[in-house]
């Protein structure tokens, strides 16, 4: 087959750029006749309706991207969503995951801010990221560099984001500002100790009680946290020196950063819903 395009180019350039073109399409559509996926019909236990299932793969559009995914993780929202408990469900049947990182392999004819080789990631959520490879329209991906580690990539979407609007959204932190969080191992917990140290924000974290609170304190520190505490050290006395050291008045914990808190959170659940809504309507066409 390359002798003969080789032999074409040499008398007609146009030829051979279609059986070149006729060459890739040919491998590509042998490689997307079917990838594997964790699939549920029907809401309940992960461990019972979740699902590995062989689905075929839609012929790509002039503006889709087929990507194979590289790492997905494991949210509780993912596992909420199979168990039909969350705030915002996808139709069934489904394909579990909403975060994680993925490489483009071909594009559309008319995909300009892609390339294969690229690192993605979902734009919205219900896109089903538990499976092997997916097609998806451009406008439903973001490029994330290549050089991060696969799994700062693949949880990109959802805890660092978080962190951002709880330190963003609620009061106007300063640098020199002082915070105080619960969880602080958590996912969002450590994204909200290195985004509050970048910004020059103090952070007193809380965390439950465990054998190995030395070595969790030491690794929450390597982040950037300043202090952290077990839940048990805030019921001390010797707690307010704490909280003296680091100017409790400047703290912005209050009842109306937690109101505003519950209708931000709200309001993106209806913007969610409404964004479900759309990328369903581009799914049908």
């Amino acid at each position: 087959m390359w002798h003969t395009v080789k032999t074409l180019k040499a008398h007609n350039g146009y030829v051979y750029a279609l059986i070149a073109k006729a060459a890739r399409y040919s491998v590509s559509a042998a490689l997307r006749r079917q990838s594997a996926a964790l699939v549920y019909e029907s809401h309940g236990d992960p461990m019972q309706v979740l699902k590995l299932q062989k689905q075929k793969l839609p012929a790509l559009g002039d503006s889709e991207v087929l990507i194979k995914m590289l790492a997905a993780p494991i949210n509780p929202s993912d596992i909420n969503m199979v168990q039909g408990t969350y705030a915002i469900l996808p139709e069934l049947p489904a394909v579990g995951g909403n975060e994680g990182v993925g490489q483009v392999l071909e594009v559309g004819g008319h995909v300009t801010s892609l390339r294969p080789g690229d690192w993605v990631i979902p734009r919205d959520a219900e896109l089903g990221t538990w499976r092997k490879e997916l097609v998806l329209k451009e406008h439903a991906l973001l490029q994330v560099p290549s050089d991060i580690p696969l799994a700062c990539a693949a949880t990109l979407s959802v805890n660092p984001c978080t962190a951002i609007r709880m330190l963003s959204d609620f009061e106007n932190l300063q640098p020199g500002n002082s915070m105080i969080q619960n969880a602080a191992n958590s996912g969002v917990g450590q994204a909200v100790i290195q985004i509050a140290a970048a910004r020059g924000i103090k952070t007193i974290n809380v965390v439950r009680n465990r054998p190995n609170f030395q070595t969790l304190t030491e690794y929450l520190q390597s982040l950037g946290a300043d202090y952290v505490i077990t839940e048990e050290s805030l019921r001390k006395p010797e707690m307010k020196d704490i909280f003296k050291a680091y100017k409790t008045n400047d703290c912005k914990v209050n009842r109306r950063a937690y109101e505003n808190m519950r209708a931000t959170i709200k309001k993106d659940i209806r913007e969610a819903k409404r964004q479900l809504e759309r990328n369903r309507a581009d799914k049908a066409k």
